[in-house]
């Protein structure tokens, strides 16, 4: 795993103005590569264990008021998106296209993470941050590629989500009943 601390040591050329963000709003974080995933389960199986909290990305559009949501919550969690909807204030969410994730937030699917709000500069996309993975020490993200993992500190995740001027709205995201083998 290599060191943020100057980002430019971690990521590659292509991140350049990525790179440079995070260097300027004093953003640090440790990014490990591994083979592309696009699922947990294929997280599971390439990412290797590393600090801080896994965490499970859903893009989610509610086609009625036109608002965008990223979810974050802890990797195992089962969202129950009817009762998120309610808490939100939404009416029925679905899983965003390839093509308003591309739009919004610049990134293919496997690659969601809260780092992507990096190119929402409009803010057209709301974060939703389950309690628990706001409260982690530590969380593991996308950083713009699902080629990478990155560790980075609750105080950086806080200063992240400030430079790009975002506000996290932090609730326990309602979970899904647990699915009954047979």
């Amino acid at each position: 795993m290599s060191s943020v601390n100057s980002p430019e040591s971690a990521l590659t050329s292509t991140d350049g103005d990525f790179v440079g963000f995070l260097r300027r709003n004093q953003i640090s974080a440790e990014r490990c590569e591994h083979p592309a995933v696009f699922t947990t389960a294929e997280a599971e199986r390439h990412v290797p264990p590393l600090p801080g909290m896994k965490a499970k990305n859903l893009f989610l559009h509610d086609r009625q008021s036109g608002r965008n949501l990223l979810v974050v919550v802890p990797y195992a969690k089962r969202v129950d998106l009817k009762r998120l909807a309610s808490t939100m204030g939404c009416g029925k969410l679905r899983f965003g296209s390839a093509e308003a994730l591309l739009e919004l937030l610049g990134i293919t699917p496997g690659a969601v993470s809260l780092l992507a709000l990096y190119n929402d500069r409009d803010q057209r996309v709301e974060l939703v941050m389950d309690v628990d993975i706001w409260q982690a020490s530590a969380v593991q993200c996308h950083p713009l590629v699902n080629t990478a993992t990155m560790v980075i500190s609750h105080d950086n995740i806080e200063r992240f989500i400030a430079a790009t001027g975002h506000v996290a709205r932090v609730l326990e995201v309602p979970a899904a009943a647990p699915l009954i083998p047979g």
